[in-house]
């Protein structure tokens, strides 16, 4: 099948815009790359201090001729995705022993989860923690000790500040290991009418508390599909995993296997041996439309609208909202996983996963196969599924055929024609909606708006009664400059039940949701902010706004608006608490969300 005219065009067009600046970043990595082996460059006393504490590793390293894996981790062990992290520098370091070569920790970089700061002062650093992630892990790999890298992380900010790093330094080839979903708990549909029963009084603290904790159980990634599951399907489709490594449970002896194979491979495709694939060749424009085909075709998170365009840039690649949206057009929604299906990301990977998903839109037309990726040249080689043979890792061709397709489909027969998520533009700036999970008859919302300057007001007002018709609920001055962009996850299980109660509902927000933002349509990401005098800094309560996802567009409808005057906030309480004082350089220096809300690219 030839390539779809649209992946085709949109491709070009990226590569057009992203010309002067991809040359620039290539020529630096061709330069860096030309200097050789790193530690050919460090003195008698660099090297005495970066070998000193190696052990019986001493005299590979200071011999120079085996190639030497810097790990970069996110381990910690209260979060259940990163756990497991904390046995993968000993497997990594005898894998690499066993294959000739050798493995140094170079670094940690931090991991929060989003589900634990949710609805606290803690989330307004979660979106900055990506730039955090991409310096240390900068910092790590500055030792300049390194001939490939391999990455451990999984969650949310984590993937994407690590891939920053890895395209920062990318003349040398890098390896994403993952940890691997935990094992399927309390079905998702039943912990959300759990948490709506907890929203509407219906039950108590302690019925909430034990809901959650049968959700979430053990070590490994939360099951359903929201953006630490949505990064690893982009590390799949990307190139930068090992084929099937996504969603393999932790701690099992494939999940070990994995990890073993994946450290020797970084080994094979250093500048040292016969096969170098840097991370510059493996991230071009391919590579990134191709992620956001995944993104599109999975119904995977919206955080990912904002971090594909920041790893982008830093491999010198510009991408646009309107790249994701006629992608989108040209998509097909193949998988139903929660929020918009009852599956979590085991029942995925069991009817046919990644790989059926993979083989099926090569054969439609809608990847690129003519890529570089780590595991060789192709994406064909996602296609194959690991299995584990006398306790090696072996490769054989994945099924051909969904296994349940009430959760995976093929793609000329699809849950829906088009992907997960639409552009909204209009008077009121330009944002996206995740319409995977919501009904289309609610794709397009007119009423009147309530603005509120935070969720809990939202929740307060919800608990006095005051939303007793249709309703767009506008939360402004929850932009990276205002407050650091936090997800308003909260507010679902309160926006879901005057859904349920009958009421047309929209949310609008210069704020983000999240992969998990559910049944309820929401336009996030509004940009310009209101902290900069955006639109949604004219609205009033009582405007009547369309939220057009069908048409998209965003648009106040009252007559006066494009004349009115931007109100001002008072933002000063943002300033302060948890941390938020070390983070006033980012709320200051922040690019535009729709660029990718960065730092530090």
């Amino acid at each position: 099948m030839p390539l779809d005219a649209t992946i085709a065009r949109v491709t070009e067009a990226i590569e057009e815009r992203s010309a002067a600046r991809r040359a620039s970043y290539l020529d630096r990595m061709r330069r860096a790359a030309d200097e050789g082996p790193r530690r050919a460059h460090l003195t008698c006393g660099n090297q005495a201090h970066a070998y000193a504490a190696s052990g019986a590793d001493k005299d590979a390293l200071a011999g120079g001729r085996a190639p030497n894996l810097g790990i970069v981790t996110a381990y910690n062990d209260m979060l259940s995705a990163h756990q497991p992290f904390e046995r993968f520098p000993d497997l990594i370091r005898e894998a690499a022993r066993a294959s000739g070569g050798t493995a140094q920790v170079a670094g940690g970089v931090p991991a929060m989860c989003d589900g634990i700061t949710q609805g606290q002062v803690g989330m307004e650093l979660s979106l900055f923690s990506r730039d955090v992630i991409a310096l240390a892990a900068g910092v790590a790999l500055s030792h300049n000790t390194f001939d490939a890298a391999v990455y451990l992380g999984v969650c949310d900010k984590i993937v994407p500040g690590l891939v920053i790093a890895a395209a920062t330094f990318g003349y040398i080839p890098g390896i994403f290991l993952p940890a691997g979903p935990m094992t399927s708990g309390l079905p998702n549909d039943e912990k959300s009418k759990v948490r709506q029963k907890f929203a509407t009084g219906e039950i108590g603290r302690d019925e909430l508390m034990k809901a959650e904790m049968a959700s979430y159980h053990g070590p490994g990634t939360c099951t359903f599909y929201g953006t630490a599951n949505t990064n690893q399907m982009l590390m799949e489709f990307m190139g930068l995993h090992l084929p099937g490594a996504s969603f393999v449970n932790p701690n099992t002896p494939l999940r070990d296997a994995l990890t073993t194979t994946g450290a020797q491979r970084a080994l094979e495709i250093t500048k040292l041996g016969n096969d170098y694939r840097p991370v510059c060749d493996v991230l071009d424009a391919k590579a990134f439309v191709n992620g956001i085909v995944g993104l599109m075709a999975t119904g995977g998170s919206t955080n990912l609208v904002l971090h594909l365009p920041a790893m982008a840039r830093a491999a010198g690649i510009v991408l646009e909202l309107e790249d994701f949206d006629a992608i989108s057009n040209v998509t097909p929604l193949m998988a139903k996983v929660y929020p918009n299906g009852l599956a979590d990301v085991n029942h995925f990977h069991a009817a046919g996963g990644l790989q059926y998903m993979m083989a099926e839109l090569l054969d439609a037309g809608l990847l690129h196969e003519d890529v570089t990726t780590v595991a060789g040249d192709g994406l064909r080689h996602y296609t194959q599924e690991p299995k584990l043979t006398d306790g090696e890792v072996t490769y054989r061709e994945a099924a051909r055929e969904t296994q349940n397709d009430r959760i995976l489909r093929p793609a000329a027969d699809p849950f829906q024609p088009t992907g997960g998520l639409a552009q909204l533009d209009g008077n009121l700036g330009h944002g996206i909606m995740k319409v995977s999970a919501v009904e289309r008859e609610r794709h397009v919302i007119e009423a009147p708006v309530r603005v509120f300057q935070d969720q809990e007001a939202v929740k307060a007002a919800f608990k006095a009664g005051e939303f007793t018709s249709d309703t767009v609920v506008v939360v402004r001055f929850q932009g990276p400059s205002a407050n650091g962009m936090p997800e308003l996850h909260g507010l679902t299980p309160t926006l879901a039940v005057m859904q349920d109660r009958g009421l047309k509902v929209a949310l609008v927000t210069d704020g983000r949701m999240s992969g998990a933002s559910g049944k309820v349509p929401a336009a996030i990401h509004v940009c310009p902010e209101a902290a900069h005098g955006g639109p949604l800094a004219k609205l009033r309560d009582g405007d009547v706004v369309r939220v057009d996802a069908t048409a998209g567009t965003l648009s106040c409808l009252a007559p006066d608006f494009d004349s009115r005057t931007p109100v001002t906030a008072d933002l000063a309480d943002n300033d302060h608490g948890v941390g938020r004082e070390l983070f006033e350089a980012f709320r200051q220096n922040v690019g535009l969300a729709s660029n990718g809300a960065a730092v530090v690219v």
